[in-house]
């Protein structure tokens, strides 16, 4: 019998299980991690029912959009960190990194030729789920989707949901029963199943697993690869494990104090943690537990009663706003993308949104650039760039400058739709936590989707809320951010 909830498993083809195949596969592409994870447990479960070996593929694909040697490193070194812990061999383990663009076809088909069942991440967002429908057309045995994706399974919302306070006012009803299945802490801990015997050669020979070098995420290894060398590796290293050291020295330094000092400017009162989240190798539920704990909470806390208002989680007033964040408005990012196909589309803005900005489509814009000079950081506003540069080169950028920076892309572009292609071409090109559920809503935000129509109307904006440099720097210390990111501004 399956401890992994039922609403979060998803039959995505009609082909049997194999009882005849030499193994259980477990195809990692989104939740890239060992623990509190449904997908990795659910394999597990199956490994154990029909007393097969459990083998784990983890690829690495070359030809998605903005790749480059940013996400790969990030992804090789959790892939590291999975060959290290995997190392005693009695899961078998593949990491594979394709070296030219397609170069992996047929590895995923070739494994499954061998499976009992093949389970897979479901993921709302970005390319996986057309990978994943591909995939089920192809494979000659069952494929299960599990969604590990938050503390809310994807199906267990009955709508999609267009503000924060409507979905909020939900989690308060709903959410308790789905805390009761918390997936395992070490799902391979339970695993009954006989040692792994090894891939065969004939699929080892085509698709090696990845090199020493590569996994280190060496810059030789890197150079190799046919991705974008424009981008560097982020100071922020990636894996399971600096996910967990992050989360700790949140949880301990920052929490208790995260809900006066998360605009700061200086040292980060924010978590930091959205790359791993993103990347799949921290879990919310790890995350939510060690609030938890940190505040003695119970699911009984839980206040329906507040109707939306942040009140209703029921804890301090640091942990209420740090778990909205990660609950509520992550997790309503992931609520859109698994309503809508076309969520990182214009037309998926709402109809008031796209009505105020087409009145103002023609408004005279003081300043305009093109794509070429946001991405240079070669625009008049100092601030903007600082927050600009800081993308480029870290990766992230600090939470209440990147809405000021859409805000301002949106003033300084020629159209919307305009601010829209150049705020998703940067934000993926450079965030480690771009192309996710939760990115696309803060850059859909900036246009008006989550949000009401603000008076007065202005120029540009229309009824979508105005930000401006000048109030961000009357509400926040921004001269030591200037002086550690805009020390290559443009004279004025």
């Amino acid at each position: 019998m399956t401890r992994v909830p039922s609403i979060r498993i998803r039959a995505a083809n009609g082909a049997p299980v194999n009882r005849d195949g030499r193994l259980v596969l477990y195809w990692m592409t989104a939740h890239r991690r060992l623990t509190d994870n449904y997908a990795l447990q659910r394999a597990v479960e199956w490994a154990n029912e029909l007393g097969k070996p459990l083998l784990l593929l983890e690829p690495l694909r070359v030809g998605y959009p903005w790749a480059n040697e940013r996400f790969h490193a990030f992804v090789l070194q959790g892939m590291a960190d999975h060959a290290a812990a995997l190392a005693e061999g009695r899961v078998g383990y593949l990491p594979y990194v394709e070296p030219q663009p397609g170069a992996g076809k047929g590895l995923l088909e070739a494994l499954a030729r061998s499976a009992a069942v093949v389970v897979t991440d479901d993921y709302p967002a970005f390319f996986h789920p057309r990978m994943l429908e591909a995939a089920a057309g192809r494979l000659p045995v069952s494929l299960e989707a599990v969604d590990a994706n938050g503390l809310l399974p994807l199906g267990a919302a009955p709508q999609e949901f267009g503000t924060a306070y409507q979905f909020r006012r939900f989690l308060h009803r709903a959410l308790a029963e789905h805390l009761v299945d918390w997936p395992l802490a070490d799902p391979l801990s339970a695993l009954e199943a006989p040692r792994f015997p090894g891939v065969d050669r004939a699929v080892t020979d085509r698709w090696p697993a990845a090199s020493a070098d590569l996994l280190a995420a060496e810059p030789a290894a890197l150079a190799a690869l046919p991705i974008d060398h424009g981008v560097p590796p982020a100071p922020l290293r990636g894996g399971s494990r600096a996910a967990r050291e992050a989360a700790e020295r949140f949880l301990v330094e920052r929490l208790p104090h995260y809900a006066e000092r998360r605009n700061e400017l200086g040292e980060p009162g924010t978590s930091g943690l959205s790359p791993y989240l993103h990347f799949g190798h921290l879990g919310a539920h790890t995350l939510f537990a060690g609030v938890a704990e940190a505040e003695r909470w119970t699911p009984d806390e839980l206040r329906p009663e507040a109707r939306g208002g942040r009140a209703g989680w029921g804890m301090g007033e640091s942990a209420t706003a740090f778990v909205d964040q990660l609950v509520t408005w992550r997790e309503l990012g992931y609520n859109m993308c698994a309503f809508r196909s076309d969520y990182d589309r214009y037309d998926s803005l709402p109809e008031w949104a796209r009505r105020t900005l087409a009145e103002h489509a023609r408004d005279p814009r003081e300043y305009r650039y093109d794509l070429m000079e946001f991405e240079a950081a070669a625009t008049h506003d100092e601030l903007w760039n600082a927050a600009q540069r800081q993308l480029a080169r870290e990766g992230h950028v600090h939470n209440y400058l990147r809405m000021l920076w859409g805000k301002k892309i949106l003033e300084w572009s020629a159209s919307p739709v305009e601010a829209l292609n150049t705020m998703v071409e940067l934000n993926n090109k450079y965030a480690l936590d771009g192309r996710d559920p939760n990115s696309y809503s803060g850059i859909f935000w900036v246009l008006g989707r989550y949000d009401r129509a603000w008076g007065p109307e202005r120029p540009v904006f229309g009824k979508v809320r105005y930000m401006s440099s000048q109030n961000t720097a009357r509400k926040l210390r921004v001269q030591p951010y200037l002086e550690r990111y805009g020390a290559e501004a443009l004279p004025r």
